[in-house]
């Protein structure tokens, strides 16, 4: 009977309730998470590796540990699941492995193996891409893997990249002020929560709150949303583009 509520309990909770409790100190619930998630653990690094990655293997080693730092580093705040959360994670832990490893051996090891087999005409042809292109790749793909989970964030908001391509400020102090709103909404625990919870940007709060008036703040209302939603999440490569904006 215990065995039964305990399975319907498990069945009831969320993912994220779970790494919530585990985060409490419920290892159990640890070595159970990681044990069922290993398959998606595997998968992520092989689309890193570009090869089927075995339990034995070290980069599956480091695909667990990174995927144990991403439930402990994990917050809803974030904006996203555990899973978009720790795909980034993992991939970002395994590329910096491989970059260490290659590092320091020779050229004819350098090119890690990478090769991509295509079949034309029935003959398979391997195209050895150099260790910088490798980077240059993978760097691509973690690129657009942010784009599209910001994306989804985004219609959740009831916006889309159209809307921010013709509501982005079009002067460079502009876009710098619309990018201080939203810091300062970001730092505000209750006005990240607004933003959050209601969907929407808490305007007459931020205005006692800025140095901007009323109407540049609604004019500017869906690029400072975005930009917000961008500093809470863990989304590194636009948090480039928000730091370029800040310097020029």
């Amino acid at each position: 009977m215990l065995n039964l509520l305990f399975m319907a309990q498990k069945k009831k909770r969320t993912l994220e309730e779970t790494v919530q409790l585990i985060q409490q100190g419920d290892r159990n619930l640890l070595d159970e998470i990681i044990h069922d998630y290993k398959p998606f653990i595997a998968k992520t690094v092989s689309s890193v590796c570009k090869r089927y990655i075995y339990e034995t293997d070290d980069e599956f080693s480091i695909g667990l540990i990174a995927f144990n730092e991403a439930i402990e580093k994990y917050s809803t705040e974030r904006g996203s699941s555990l899973i978009s959360f720790s795909e980034v994670v993992i991939k970002r832990r395994v590329i910096d492995y491989i970059r260490k490893q290659t590092k320091y051996q020779h050229i004819g090891i350098d090119l890690i193996n990478a090769a991509y087999e295509e079949e034309s005409a029935g003959t398979v042809i391997v195209n050895a891409l150099s260790l910088d292109d490798y980077h240059k790749k993978n760097d691509e793909q973690l690129r657009k893997d942010e784009i599209l989970h910001f994306q989804t964030v985004l219609t959740t908001f009831d916006l889309s990249f159209s809307d921010l391509v013709e509501n982005s400020p079009k002067h460079a102090d502009a876009r710098k002020n619309a990018i201080i709103v939203a810091k300062v909404l970001v730092d505000d625990q209750e006005l990240k929560e607004i933003l959050l919870t209601k969907k929407r940007l808490p305007i007459k709060q931020l205005e006692k709150m800025v140095e901007v008036s009323r109407k540049t703040i609604e004019r500017n209302r869906k690029y400072i949303i975005a930009i917000a939603l961008i500093l809470i999440s863990d989304y590194v490569y636009m948090k480039d583009y928000i730091k370029g904006v800040l310097d020029t």
